[in-house]
């Protein structure tokens, strides 16, 4: 069973294996950028679907992104004001754009300060509801570091508020426990 402590979860991810740890919403399956690809494989998930980029703060997830000034100062405000949190915000990329989030979890972000951003996805199959703790997900997915420790029953069990940048305003893809005003 691949039940890890925290410091072999780190150790498995940063070699490009899919992990997972417990969040404020949902447990996540997450991967560094470069092996993003290993996710979709293993969750049977559709490429259209986009991940989320999840760091430990703002600072080390806003290189990701591309706007202009005024643009970068609105988006910081609201990470100000939500992050940590339910909220994750779609923002422009040079090509597309991209799902950001600072999780209000201590294990979580511990985990993604060692790590560095992790694209990362709801701990379950496609189409299925998300588990909800670490012996379901290493059961399901025995190729997968599953953190042992760690604060596993303090979710919400909500998915994040997916808010899309539109310019000039907020498009909601998805209401979660964040409300945009």
């Amino acid at each position: 069973m691949p039940l890890v402590s925290p410091l072999e979860l780190i150790a498995s991810a940063k070699t490009g294996k899919v992990v997972s740890f417990p969040t404020d919403t949902v447990p996540a399956l997450a991967v560094l950028p470069p092996y993003g690809e290993a996710i979709f494989a293993l969750k049977g998930r559709n490429p259209d679907k986009p991940l989320i980029l999840m760091g430990a703060t703002p600072e080390e997830l806003w290189s990701y992104v591309e706007g202009s000034a005024e643009e970068a100062q609105i988006w910081q405000e609201i990470a100000r004001r939500f992050w940590p949190g339910g909220l994750t915000l779609v923002l422009p990329t040079p090509n597309s754009t991209l799902g950001i989030r600072v999780p209000n979890h201590g294990t979580a972000r511990e985990i993604l300060a060692q790590t560095g951003p992790m694209l990362t996805t709801s701990a379950n199959l496609s189409g299925e509801k998300p588990l909800t703790d670490s012996l379901t997900i290493a059961g399901t997915f025995p190729q997968v570091s599953v953190c042992l420790e760690g604060e596993w029953d303090n979710y919400s069990g909500l998915p994040s508020t997916v808010a899309q940048w539109t310019k000039p305003g907020w498009k909601i893809l998805r209401q979660g426990p964040i409300f945009l005003s």
